[in-house]
């Protein structure tokens, strides 16, 4: 149950994270971002809400069903599902530096990019969780064989 948990961490904090991180003065509340930023911000921020929801939805409807009662491939498919999900807004995240003109951080916020090992490990959490309950869905299904 590692991967479960690994995973619906990555979902929770795609859900809390961006508006614990952004909904303050270096961003929504950041009186010298014109409307159209914080229109994009709204939409990142709603964007890892919703991700978050799917990865937590995916990644437990089969958590209390017993290996007889649900087909493996079912549950294994459902487990892909949420893991991409779960890893989409931190590798989307790792991506925006490469955008011309994009900073991780406003100069006047500080410098460098403070999200990188967050969103590095967060992505790790969401995939190595996958990895993990395969593992333990394969053993389950060698022990019915």
């Amino acid at each position: 149950m590692l991967g479960r948990l690994l995973l619906s961490l990555s979902g929770i904090a795609q859900i809390l994270g961006p508006f614990i991180a952004d909904f303050n003065e270096t961003h929504v509340k950041n009186p010298r971002w014109p409307p159209h930023a914080r229109f994009h911000n709204g939409q990142t921020m709603s964007l890892g809400l919703s991700l978050g929801l799917a990865t937590l939805y995916f990644t437990l409807r089969h958590a209390s069903s017993t290996p007889a009662s649900v087909d493996i491939a079912r549950e294994k498919d459902s487990l892909m599902t949420a893991a991409v999900f779960g890893s989409l807004y931190w590798l989307t995240g790792l991506s925006a530096v490469l955008y011309p003109g994009s900073l991780a951080v406003d100069p006047e916020f500080g410098e460098g990019f403070p999200q990188f090992w967050l969103f590095v490990g967060l992505a790790v959490a969401s995939l190595g969780g996958w990895g993990l309950e395969n593992v333990r869905l394969n053993r389950s299904l060698r022990k019915r064989i």
